[in-house]
């Protein structure tokens, strides 16, 4: 007999997936823990499988929710899509958003596909830059929403997410083992100063070999072990990893990161915009302070 999947069951599914346990996921469905859970069980007896790891602290992915997940995801956008085209054509128009460059990934062409698929019709201009240029931009109303990667929070903005700064290297690198330490960093870069006073404070000798203005010239050095970076964790590209140095480098700062203009539209596009990048930063951030907690 053929079986269909419930749009609904592979939502909550992926909101648990994303935000990396149930109470979360049901404040960001607005249902209730219960009615959740009873839909990732009918989810699981309908497949046959355990798509849920329950036997830590947190819920994991199994390998069959892993593989399930990807499908998921397209099911949705595309019910989300199908909804969107057929009932939300009043809504047109632009809405400019400023992203920092460290933080375009993983999270924002999520965001970007999620909200085409509710508002079809608005173009989202995206603006990649540093906080620093995104900030004096939205002063002069250049654009409608900003995020900003600050080291804390500022009275005309929202923090939305935490997240600590780590040190990045090339996978199997030695590069994190060399002194003078080698670094490569943009020269507008906000950790820059952050990194440079840890190392100072521990009396780890440095020498900054590369400063740019081009995120992709330091990706390019510290694959090829030639330096080492420091990244907000969970947003490092896979050609670089975080590096073990087991206590032999500092410790870096938790960071923020700051959203303008969330709170002062009165545009209903702009405002769901808000809220969706609201959500997905928020699992994001709690998921990676686990590690320092």
């Amino acid at each position: 007999m053929m079986r269909n999947l419930d749009i609904t069951t592979l939502r909550s599914f992926v909101a648990v997936a994303d935000t990396g346990g149930v109470t979360r996921a049901a404040g960001f469905l607005h249902l209730t823990q219960s009615a959740v859970s009873m839909q990732l069980k009918r989810l699981e007896e309908l497949l046959g499988l355990e798509l849920l790891d329950r036997s830590g602290r947190t819920i994991a992915l199994t390998a069959s929710g892993d593989q399930l997940l990807g499908y998921a995801r397209r099911l949705v956008a595309l019910n989300d899509e199908v909804i969107a085209r057929l009932t939300h054509q009043a809504f047109e128009g632009e809405v400019i958003l400023g992203v920092p460059h460290d933080i375009v990934y993983p999270l924002i062409p999520r965001v970007l596909q999620q909200f085409n698929a509710a508002y079809p019709r608005v173009k989202v201009h995206l603006v990649a830059s540093f906080s620093t240029g995104l900030k004096e931009q939205f002063g002069r109303g250049g654009c409608d929403l900003i995020l900003t990667t600050e080291s804390t929070a500022t009275e005309d903005s929202e923090t939305i997410a935490e997240l600590p700064l780590r040190w990045i290297g090339a996978h199997d690198g030695s590069a994190w083992r060399q002194r003078p330490l080698r670094l490569a960093f943009c020269r507008r870069c906000l950790f820059r100063p952050q990194a440079i006073a840890a190392l100072d404070a521990a009396n780890v000798p440095w020498d900054m070999v590369v400063e740019t203005e081009s995120d992709r010239t330091i990706e390019a050095t510290v694959a090829a072990d030639l330096a080492i970076h420091a990244m907000l964790e969970g947003t490092e590209p896979q050609h670089l990893t975080q590096i073990d140095h087991g206590g032999t480098l500092p410790d870096l700062p938790v960071q923020v990161v700051n959203l303008y203009g969330g709170d002062n539209s009165t545009d209903e596009v702009t405002t769901a915009l808000a809220d969706l990048i609201r959500q997905t930063f928020d699992g994001f951030g709690k998921n990676h302070l686990k590690a320092v907690g």
